[in-house]
């Protein structure tokens, strides 16, 4: 398998898009920037894939496509970069305290609503006004992501409202993708809805390009990411019996890994 090198575009077109992004992850001032939509690099097919979000390792010849964090350096492959765009990351607390974004985390009665299985705060989508911030505070992220050569995004928690207490809606998160994947391609990249199934063909009525589906085949899922995003999915397993039965189903149609939870450099990787 030949390494991709990641290939920039100039702007083409005549429709102006209004952009509202950080200088710096620390600043609060908007900058708009006039920019017309760039082309984005489709997911390729027929290759295999790699996800590397727990920490950067050697790619094998035959992965094509690879996902790392946004702070880590791309592989030279097709690069998906991670970004946690719904909830906070566990070493991000001192980034989120800062007066200008302690107010867009989710709170009830005051306290910090947190996803329990990873320790992070849920990000408040609950009004236009916050929305606009916190897509102004991942614009920059993605500025970062499309600098260091990624052609794409993953957007991880797209379903935090499931544990929200109820706080936040559907409806709330889906404005807020709208305006994720809006930023992505107006910086060239490709956007990955992450899980979330349910939405069905809304998930390409906002924009995404294709999808990362965790444990599709442990839940009976990969179907409906198909139906939607056809060959364009990338799935992962956590299970060996899941990741089994996901070869045996899908494995001539989809690029399937199996990983552990925590996604580590020295974990398993295997692929149908």
């Amino acid at each position: 398998m030949a390494e991709w090198r990641p290939r920039r575009y100039l702007l083409a077109g005549v429709a102006t898009l209004l952009l509202t992004a950080t200088a710096a992850p620390g600043s609060s001032a908007p900058i708009t920037v006039e920019a017309d939509p760039m082309p984005v690099r489709p997911l390729p097919f027929a290759t295999d894939w790699d996800y590397q979000i727990g920490g950067a390792r050697s790619v094998r010849p035959h992965v094509g496509v690879v996902v790392r964090d946004r702070l880590a350096t791309t592989a030279g492959r097709y690069d998906v970069c991670y970004v946690n765009a719904f909830q906070t990351q566990p070493d991000e607390v001192r980034f989120w305290n800062h007066p200008d974004r302690r107010r867009l985390l989710l709170r009830r009665a005051g306290r910090p609503v947190v996803d329990a299985g990873w320790g992070e705060t849920l990000l408040d989508t609950r009004t236009a006004k916050k929305r606009e911030k916190l897509a102004s505070i991942v614009g920059a992220w993605l500025s970062g992501c499309a600098g260091s050569g990624a052609e794409a995004v993953e957007f991880d928690n797209l379903d935090s409202w499931t544990r929200s207490r109820r706080l936040l809606s559907r409806a709330d998160n889906l404005a807020y993708a709208r305006l994720l994947v809006s930023s992505a391609h107006a910086h060239g990249l490709a956007a990955a809805q992450k899980n979330t199934p349910q939405l069905g063909s809304r998930g390409k009525g906002i924009g995404f390009d294709f999808a990362v589906a965790e444990s599709c085949a442990r839940w009976h899922e990969c179907g409906d990411y198909v139906h939607v995003y056809g060959r364009s999915v990338l799935a992962v397993e956590y299970r060996r019996s899941d990741f089994a039965r996901a070869c045996k189903r899908w494995g001539d149609r989809l690029p399937i890994i199996l990983r552990d939870r925590a996604v580590s450099p020295t974990g398993p990787r295997r692929h149908c």
